[in-house]
């Protein structure tokens, strides 16, 4: 199921068809597959700060991920029950998914950033019956272990401790010899759960087949993808769809290497230093990532880059950082869009001219999306509307665990409705306008924010942004910014009109902050997307209102 590189993206995308074998299973693909074929191919390399860098292959993980099936099994672990990975970026965390997938369990990947709280919901919400971690998430683990009755064992990366089983000692005794269960395209294989931007999160169960259905995306976006030399990197956290599908997995079934770095707050400095010395040339950085790493001067002349590919997706983009981007490190990045539920279905790809500053792209060869009303039917082009996506397509979740009245309100007809606004230009352009529960309502305009929230990123005080709703007993709502100043800059009250008046004079008179409050940090999902939700509860409660 290969992409050509180059080509007419109207042909490609009519003449592309699904070729997903009856039987897939994606532990074999991303491990036995390549090790019967290539047995000493590098997989994986992981950056250390010191300079040691690791690198695994093929064969290894072949071997190790069956020694850990063989473990799981004999734990009495079987076909469906869910086990879950709270860890970072390693090769544990690699060998653990595909031992997870080759005996037929579900994987349920988790962020070491969660709390004690958000944990104990996922882990009970699933009925996880085993979790693979280390020594930081022990921690968490022991505090909410009663509260999980369904939770057999914990196994830690870091060694055995109490309570714990060590994953090392689980490998060296069992075999490395392990026949991977048949499975179905369909089979349940993976649960991640939403990131809880506009409610409680619910865990959106994949089949197999989502990774398959994720390489013509990862191929378009990345331009060729893979081409001589690729190797994937991303500072987004395996646990998410985008770190996870968006880089890890179909990287791996398609033999490209992928660089791990360990976990940590984000870092322009030390993002540049990993890109240079394991030699990156593909990576999938998120836009917020991407506006952090404005904070270094000159990043070319300081460090060796090769990137050949940047894809970004998990919020807009926005025209200001593109041009950024293509400014100072020569790329033009391919931007994707999709959800936890149904991922890359729409996409740029510079290479085949399909790209334009401002837009998401147009539909991923195998996928169709439209814009419609919320009642599934199809709008006009140039019309604001739900981002929606055809079934059947290899990337959407089989549905929602253990919640068939929320999996039902997910559809209208045969249309998966994002919840996500958009609209589609004469050329098939679709252009993210924000979230449904996003728009700002402000006398009689509905406004989206993520073009104010672009053209406040203009700005050379601000670093970050966000825009919400913030209630008027007049306007019903006025349009309020959330700005994190770019180093070095003062806050100030005259710094506030400023940022207003850029942004009325360069979009509109209704558009404009009327409030502009300046915050050290933006609240963000663990996938790095604002939670405006939190905003929004805190101008709720603000007093004292005054316009700019």
């Amino acid at each position: 199921m290969r992409l050509p590189p180059r080509g007419d993206y109207d042909a490609l995308y009519r003449d592309f068809s699904w070729t997903i074998p009856e039987d897939f299973n994606i532990g074999r693909a991303i491990s036995d597959d390549w090790a019967a074929r290539e047995p000493d191919r590098v997989c994986l390399e992981h950056f250390s700060p010191d300079g040691n860098h690791l690198s695994m292959t093929y064969g290894m993980l072949a071997e190790r991920s069956s020694a850990f099936a063989n473990a799981l099994v004999s734990m009495g672990i079987k076909r469906g029950d869910r086990v879950a990975l709270l860890l970072p970026q390693s090769f544990e965390t690699v060998i653990a998914h595909a031992a997870i997938y080759k005996m037929g369990a579900i994987a349920l990947p988790l962020a070491l950033l969660f709390g004690v709280e958000a944990l104990e919901y996922r882990l009970k919400s699933a009925g996880a019956a085993v979790v693979v971690t280390n020594r930081f998430g022990l921690e968490r683990i022991a505090k909410i272990r009663q509260h999980l009755p369904e939770l057999r064992a914990v196994v830690s990366v870091d060694g055995g401790e109490e309570g714990a089983l060590s994953f090392a000692a689980l490998l060296a005794a069992h075999s490395a010899r392990f026949t991977v269960v048949p499975t179905d395209p369909r089979d349940p294989a993976l649960m991640i759960f939403t990131s809880g931007t506009t409610g409680p999160p619910k865990g959106a169960l994949h089949g197999h087949q989502v990774v398959a259905g994720h390489l013509p995306g990862i191929q378009f976006a990345h331009e060729g993808y893979p081409q001589p030399g690729d190797k994937m990197w991303t500072p987004s956290d395996w646990a998410w769809a985008g770190g996870l599908l968006n880089a890890l997995l179909p990287s791996l079934v398609l033999g490209v290497p992928v660089v791990s770095s360990p976990a940590q707050k984000f870092d322009a400095g030390m993002a540049y230093r990993i890109m240079a010395e394991m030699k990156v040339r593909n990576g999938f950085i998120p836009p917020t990532a991407l506006r952090l790493l404005k904070s270094v001067a000159d990043p070319r002349a300081k460090y060796d880059l090769v990137l050949r590919t940047i894809g970004s997706a998990g919020e807009a983009l926005g025209a200001e950082t593109f041009e950024w981007v293509k400014r100072t490190l020569g790329i033009k990045v391919n931007e994707f869009y999709g959800q936890t539920e149904c991922n890359f279905v729409l996409s740029s790809n510079a290479a085949l001219g399909v790209s334009r500053p401002g837009a998401i792209g147009r539909a991923v060869p195998g996928h169709r999306v439209s814009i419609v009303d919320n009642d599934g039917r199809p709008l006009p082009s140039g019309e604001a509307g739900q981002i929606a996506v055809a079934r059947p397509d290899p990337v959407m979740f089989l549905g929602y665990w253990n919640d068939s009245e929320a999996t039902k309100r997910k559809f209208a007809g045969d249309w998966l409705l994002t919840g996500d606004l958009g609209r589609e230009d004469d050329d098939g352009y679709v252009t993210f306008l924000g979230r449904d529960d996003d728009v700002i309502t402000s006398s009689g305009y509905r406004i989206g924010p993520s073009e104010i929230e672009d053209c406040l990123l203009g700005h050379p005080a601000v670093q970050l942004a966000a825009v919400v709703g913030k209630p008027d007993p007049v306007r019903t709502e006025i349009v309020k910014a959330y700005v994190v100043p770019a180093p070095g800059i003062e806050p100030s009250d005259t710094l506030a009109a400023e940022i207003a008046s850029w942004v009325k004079m360069r979009l509109s008179m209704h558009e404009y902050p009327r409030e502009v409050t300046f915050v050290p940090e933006l609240p963000l999902t663990t996938t790095g997307k604002v939670i405006r939700r939190v905003l929004r509860e805190r101008a709720a409660a603000e007093f004292g209102w005054r316009d700019i």
